[in-house]
């Protein structure tokens, strides 16, 4: 039986890592920074102009406490259930992986993708308003499949919606939940000795309990949930960056320079090593930010607001906090300690011999950089905590837009067996190996983004006057 889910696995992992090769390493790249500069020009740079407005919208009136309401969520419901599902196992154990194998230039690239991604995420989330339909018994539903669908009439538009609300389902509703756990369980083993298959378990039934709660629950979770573990997670970086104070210079200019140069850290040939920085910096840039993939578009479309341009750029504020203020703590933390002054890694090359003598992983990465300054033990287990929050409400969030995609395919009475399948693959991505579980959650988030980006530069016209519409109230409001 062994030997059957190890042939099993290696064939898998031959499938996904060919149609990540083309998809990820070309495709992707284009896509995502192509979509992200388009609507970055169309909207005059929304996530320039309006970048004031959305801190003010997100951070004007926080609350722990939002209300209930008959249908959707309050605006700062869905957002924070939208960076439940971002800020996740990307930020941490996807970081740390963008770096060993692109080198800290990766985390540059990032950057880049991020900063045109909140013009996307714009785009997405304003049509996501546009399209929301209101159901006979008064909850709300939207979402891509609502805009691809009013992108493109007929079977054509019904055959792209199905496509991608499959996708969706088996990226984020199974093979996403199975990285989630993985990379708990990873984490926990190292800090706690617990073996895998006990924290699957455990993942596995605390997850359970709040799928079978409704959107209600998910919403008041994780607008409990993100916060704190945000806060947390930036205080115990912080600790560490204060320690690493005088390698804070060096490690901005080694990203920098790592982005244009980075044979020195991963070798090979000048090409292939910019190749590999910025191939890992998109990748793993749509895992963590999930701009352009169509994923948080199904909470935004929940938001009770009074204009789509509204949400669109409370939406901007997701990516912002995600890759700007999250992930790259995490990249501050992993290079000042690594890979500058006495980093354990500092001027040497990070091919797969030298990472394996020094018993280094993209699971373990982060454990090694926080350990440095707290200690190894302390290191592991603020870590492996850290993770459990985040990739914890990353199911949570993930679950709920597979739960609206199957709900739009098969209707309401498919959602327990989707459920109780989405709990199972909770448990096996705690059993499988690393690489596969992520190359298989690449492979499908990658087919996520074709149709749900032609939807967008489909529908370009409704966003861009939406962003204009706003522009012209805050004019007449001035004039007043």
């Amino acid at each position: 039986m062994e030997g059957l889910l190890v042939k099993v696995q290696d064939a898998l992992m031959t499938m996904a890592s060919f149609v990540n090769n083309y998809l990820s390493n070309y495709m992707l790249i284009i896509l995502l920074v192509g979509c992200g500069l388009y609507f970055s020009i169309r909207t005059k740079f929304v996530q320039v102009r309006c970048f004031g407005e959305a801190w003010r919208s997100v951070f004007g009136n926080i609350s722990l406490k939002g209300k209930k309401h008959d249908s959707g969520m309050s605006s700062f419901q869905a957002l924070t259930t939208a960076i439940a599902a971002q800020v996740g196992t990307g930020n941490i154990v996807g970081a740390c992986g963008a770096i060993l194998i692109g080198g800290p230039g990766a985390i540059f690239w990032m950057w880049i993708i991020a900063f045109f991604g909140m013009a996307t995420i714009y785009a997405e989330a304003v049509l996501a308003q546009e399209t929301r339909v209101k159901n006979p018994d008064g909850s709300i539903s939207g979402g891509p499949v609502y805009y691809i669908k009013r992108a493109f009439k007929g079977k054509f538009g019904t055959f792209l919606a199905g496509f991608f609300a499959v996708a969706l389902i088996l990226a984020l509703g199974f093979m996403g939940t199975m990285v989630q756990s993985n990379s708990i369980a990873g984490a926990c083993k190292e800090a706690f000795n617990i073996p895998t298959w006990i924290v699957g378990l455990i993942i596995a039934v605390l997850a359970a309990a709040v799928f079978l709660g409704g959107t209600k629950r998910l919403a008041a979770v994780t607008e409990k949930l993100v916060p704190v573990m945000a806060v947390l997670y930036i205080l115990g970086s912080l600790v560490i960056l204060a320690c690493r104070i005088e390698y804070i210079p060096a490690t901005f200019a080694l990203i920098v320079k790592a982005a244009f140069d980075p044979t020195a850290i991963i070798g090979g040939s000048l090409g292939a090593a910019i190749y590999a920085a910025i191939s890992q910096g998109a990748k793993r840039g749509l895992f963590s930010n999930e701009a352009g993939m169509g994923s948080t578009p199904h909470a935004h479309a929940q938001a009770n607001v009074k204009t789509p341009h509204d949400q669109g750029v409370v939406a901007m504020m997701g990516v912002f906090i995600d890759t700007f203020i999250v992930l790259t703590i995490t990249a501050l933390v992993v290079i000042s300690t690594m890979y500058v002054g006495d980093g354990a890694l500092a001027g040497k090359v990070t091919d797969t011999e030298s990472l394996t003598a020094l018993s280094i992983s993209n699971n373990n990465l982060a454990q090694l950089a926080f350990g440095s300054v707290f200690g190894k033990n302390l290191g592991s287990i603020f870590v492996a905590v850290c993770l459990l929050f985040f990739a914890f409400s990353t199911i949570l969030g993930w679950n709920f837009f597979g739960r609206i995609n199957v709900q739009y395919l098969f209707g309401k009475k498919a959602v327990t067996a989707y459920s109780v399948l989405a709990v199972i693959f909770v448990v096996l991505g705690a059993l499988f190996k690393n690489d596969l579980v992520w190359e298989l959650t690449d492979m499908f988030n990658n087919i996520m983004v074709l149709p749900n980006v032609i939807a967008l530069l489909a529908l370009s016209g409704l966003v861009t006057a939406s962003a204009k519409k706003a522009g012209k109230n805050k004019e007449s409001l001035s004039d007043k």
